[in-house]
């Protein structure tokens, strides 16, 4: 193998794929990253054996070959090379690679490419999606995803495919993150798959205004998703196990509604959140409607702390129904609302003892749902 790319194309290449490998990988060759020649371009690959992510860069190719290098040696000495042409050669019975790159001549030492496990890539695509849509998709739900792996099935994030509609729902125990869109392909029969938070995470990281559409290729024979992008791969395996029904979950009516700008309701979750720190991150909401005709509304939000003091802050809002008066984990309401763009949100409940709602003024295609904390009066 005979290849010369360009420095920085490399080093983005290789801060795709190195997502991919683990910090103590299990086999020696899993904590390498695959080079090898694909027509006029370099393409890179790692995997951890759940998940796999392959990139492509373009290059000269001089000779064709393939060999895999350690990611963390690898990926630290591009970074620090000066931005010109990095020329790779590759002597076989050796594997060992001749990095040079300006004044910089090195040699990595690698193992067989053989040796590295296969890697899905391409796919007929089952379904179409512009980038754009499934990266808010993403973003919207996996937040919303369990981090520990007490309940394996709520690490993942499910997607359901029905009709032309695809749902992503996303829910820890303690909160729930609905998205919808309608996509141009109809599934006859509803098709459920549940894939790990993280390997979406790795999908929307990638995606760039590049990537107009994303083509996504539903598990066959290998119990594999494939997300494919302009110049990127994600494949993941799916969690085994029934996702809980959650539908029955999100309120349908409400005795209390508020809206508010979303902006103005983030820095105030932000600000109660400073003294909120001490007590599980509890905080206090108080919705109050209106005084009489013409007049706003106001929502306030509280943070206490026993040893640090307190602070509140109010917003104006638009209130219609019943005053509150409830308790949140208020980083649960600061991870929604950093992810809404939308300049307007609705709060709704059914009381103090009721499941909270937070979505998009004017849109149905996003639903949140917050449980209460217990209310130290």
């Amino acid at each position: 193998m005979k290849v010369s790319v360009l420095q920085d194309k490399l080093a983005k290449g290789l801060s795709i794929v190195g997502r991919a490998v683990e910090n103590r990988p299990t086999l020696p060759v899993l904590g390498n990253i695959l080079l090898a020649t694909d027509d006029a371009r370099l393409r890179l690959s790692a995997t951890n054996l759940e998940m796999s992510i392959t990139t492509w860069i373009g290059a000269k190719v001089d000779r064709e070959g393939s060999i895999t290098l350690p990611s963390r040696t690898l990926a630290d000495l591009v970074n620090n090379l000066s931005p010109e042409r990095v020329d790779l050669t590759l002597e076989v019975a050796t594997q060992t690679v001749n990095l040079k790159c300006g004044g910089t001549n090195a040699n990595i030492k690698g193992i067989d490419a053989g040796e590295f496990p296969t890697v899905q890539q391409g796919g007929e695509a089952d379904i179409i999606v512009p980038g754009k849509v499934f990266k808010e998709m993403i973003t919207q739900t996996v937040f919303a995803a369990a981090k520990e792996d007490n309940r394996p099935i709520l690490t993942g994030v499910q997607m359901q495919l029905d009709g032309n509609v695809m749902t992503m729902v996303a829910a820890d125990g303690y909160r729930l993150a609905v998205r919808t869109t309608e996509i141009e392909q109809t599934f006859a029969k509803p098709r459920d798959l549940v894939i790990p938070a993280r390997a979406l995470s790795e999908v929307a990281r990638i995606i760039s205004d590049e990537d107009e559409t994303i083509s996504i290729t539903l598990p066959g024979e290998r119990d594999l998703v494939l997300f494919h992008m302009k110049h990127s791969d994600v494949a993941s395996q799916l969690l085994d196990g029934k996702y809980p029904d959650v539908a029955a979950i999100i309120p349908r009516n409400y005795v209390t509604s508020s809206v508010m700008y979303t902006s103005d309701l983030l820095a105030a979750c932000k600000r109660a959140e400073i003294f909120a720190r001490d007590s599980a991150f509890s905080a206090k909401i108080f919705v109050k409607p209106a005084a009489g005709p013409g007049e706003p509304g106001a929502v306030t939000i509280a943070g206490t702390s026993a040893e640090r003091g307190e602070g509140e802050g109010q917003l104006d809002a638009s209130v219609q129904g019943e005053g509150l008066h409830v308790s949140f984990n208020i980083k649960y309401l600061i991870d929604v609302l950093n992810v809404i763009n939308d300049e307007r949100v609705v709060f709704e409940s059914n009381g103090p003892a009721s499941p909270g709602v937070l979505r998009p003024e004017n849109r149905d295609d996003f639903v949140f749902v917050v449980m209460p904390m217990a209310i130290n009066r």
